[in-house]
């Protein structure tokens, strides 16, 4: 439950410190006052969008701290426990919001986006706003409502997963259907696009092997004729380097006796003589191994000019073409394979549907079911708001299941009437605007215990009403207050005598400033309120007394049922 609300330089409030406890509390005050200023911040620190005007003139940020004791029960420990933010039983939330609309916002002390807040608030707080009666006006809040009371959780879940496989296998279906007028032609290109190049029938290392060969049969005339004339001037000629080498190794041979010291120039000129017939030797077998092949010349050229050719088709150098003959046939054989493939998600898409159908009649069912028990408790609710032949009936309607939806196949209806005898028709037809409030009261106070929040906030639900009515929804709100924590923002007296506990909020100026205060009245200060509310301006004895006396008929009835 919430059990503190810490705010500070917020609106008009410079600081504020409240206790909460269990059961109903009210809190009233004039309008004006500041009532929806708690709310205001109990909402920013469940994740509330914030704006800057709303730090009070003259201060730089406004805090706001909201303080819960969770039970074992409750949902949101485990939510705390999966993001690693548990502290004891205890969360605290809190939000910093500075002047330029910027705002940090922390759960147990530790920073927190604002999806975490909302998520984290989604299970501790239920707020029901002055207008929640008009929601009830869109049909897709009549099913949530619904399923929501049914518990239909699981269903919606396994609806939701079916629709959405169905879905993506439709997208799928449709893109292949889409492409059937060019499948014929593509298919036929790429048939042959793969029959040339597998004509080829080239590996990448092939191409460059090629592409070396080439260069050498294309330069042997120039490369024999080269090593022919090396050999001529180094060997053969009587002038050549051989000669030269040989007549200057022998003279050294012959002046080494004369003188040894000319040992090493002898031995140097004879292995450059010895270097020199042998290299003379490899090129004699390199002169002797080249081909002048003109006819495997052709042939190679005539090979590269066909995979330059269609390099250029395919817009790729030659080497790459191995690499998109592959590419080519996969695609030929994904092509060749679509007919099979849409053949079998035709087949995974009826499947599918099947199972929709039985889930979707299952939710069908569940929903019949409790539609019947909400007729039935709103409308127990309706009477004893004054509506005496009030009565809603909800209408569960399939509709065409070839068509799926992620919620079901159902049109659900809210729909009431409000005399005896008269037809039943659609809520925003049949109902005024009294008459709205009171039944979108009702369908709250029926539904909430469905959902397992622990604190309920009622701001002014109960507009509209007055006199007996009035005191029947503080009855309804009491009761709710047995199970849940209910905050209830109220301007009857009817409503707030119902409290266990009692909150004023009052405004206050000095001429310069203004600022909103809230205190915990005792029992004669609710007496006082009470009076109030009820007399307006002047506070007469005979004020004072009804007040007394509507809150010793609350305290009584509060008794009876506890004790019942």
């Amino acid at each position: 439950m919430l059990s503190h609300i810490h705010i500070r330089d917020f609106a008009i409030v410079d600081q504020l410190d409240l206790e909460f406890d269990d059961k109903l509390s009210a809190l009233t005050g004039e309008t004006g006052a500041g009532k929806s200023i708690l709310l205001d911040a109990l909402g920013l620190c469940l994740g509330d969008r914030a704006d800057s005007d709303t730090i009070r003139p003259g201060a730089d940020r406004a805090e706001l701290t909201v303080s819960f004791e969770l039970d074992e029960s409750n949902p949101a420990l485990a939510w705390l426990d999966e993001h690693e933010l548990r502290e004891d039983n205890d969360c605290i939330l809190r939000r910093i919001i500075q002047a330029g609309g910027r705002s940090k916002s922390y759960i147990n002390g530790r920073p927190a986006p604002l999806q975490a807040l909302r998520e984290l608030g989604e299970q501790l707080v239920d707020i029901h706003g002055q207008h929640a009666h008009q929601s009830l006006l869109r049909k897709e809040m009549q099913r949530q409502l619904l399923d929501d009371f049914g518990g239909h959780q699981e269903l919606l879940r396994q609806a939701a997963a079916l629709y959405s496989e169905y879905r993506d296998l439709q997208r799928e279906i449709e893109q292949l259907e889409g492409g059937q007028q060019d499948y014929e032609s593509r298919l036929e290109l790429l048939r042959y696009q793969v029959n040339e190049l597998e004509a080829l029938g080239l590996e990448a290392e092939d191409i460059e092997a090629l592409d070396a060969e080439h260069r050498k049969l294309s330069s042997a005339g120039d490369l024999l004729t080269t090593c022919q004339a090396l050999l001529t001037t180094l060997y053969d000629d009587d002038g050549s380097a051989q000669s030269a080498l040989s007549h200057a190794a022998g003279e050294l041979e012959r002046m080494r006796s004369i003188d040894p010291a000319l040992g090493d120039a002898h031995e140097m000129f004879n292995n450059a003589l010895i270097q020199l017939e042998e290299g003379c030797d490899n090129l004699r077998r390199y002169a002797d191994s080249v081909d002048l092949d003109p006819g495997r010349l052709e042939w190679i050229e005539e090979r590269l000019g066909s995979l330059n050719d269609l390099a250029r088709k395919h817009r790729l150098r030659p080497e790459e073409l191995p690499a998109r003959l592959e590419a080519l046939r996969e695609e030929l054989a994904h092509l060749e394979g679509a007919e099979e493939r849409l053949t079998a998600l035709r087949q995974r898409q009826a499947n599918i549907m099947s199972e929709y159908r039985q889930v979707a009649s299952q939710l069908t069912e569940a929903r019949r079911q409790a539609a019947t028990l909400l007729d039935q408790s709103v409308t127990g609710f309706i009477k004893e708001l004054g509506m005496p032949g009030g009565e809603l009936r909800i209408e569960v309607e399939p509709q065409d299941t070839n068509a799926p939806s992620r919620f079901g196949a159902d049109h659900v209806l809210f729909t009431v009437r409000t005399n005896p005898g008269q037809s039943f028709g659609p809520v925003h037809r049949v109902a005024s605007g009294g008459e709205l409030s009171r039944i979108g009261l009702a369908i709250q106070v029926a539904t909430v215990n469905t959902a397992k929040i622990p604190t309920l906030v009622f701001d002014e639900a109960d507009t509209g009403m007055g006199g007996a009515v009035a005191e029947v929804v503080g009855r309804k709100l009491q009761q709710l207050g047995r199970t849940h924590q209910v905050l209830c923002i109220t301007h009857l007296p009817q409503v707030a005598a119902q409290a266990e506990h009692h909150y004023r909020v009052k405004k206050e100026s000095d001429g310069e400033t203004t600022r909103t205060t809230v205190i915990r009245l005792d029992n004669n200060e609710r007496v006082e309120e009470i009076a109030r509310m009820l007399g307006g301006v002047e506070i007469t004895e005979n004020t004072l007394n009804h007040a007394r006396e509507m809150l010793e008929k609350a305290r009584e009835a509060a008794q009876e049922a506890t004790s019942a």
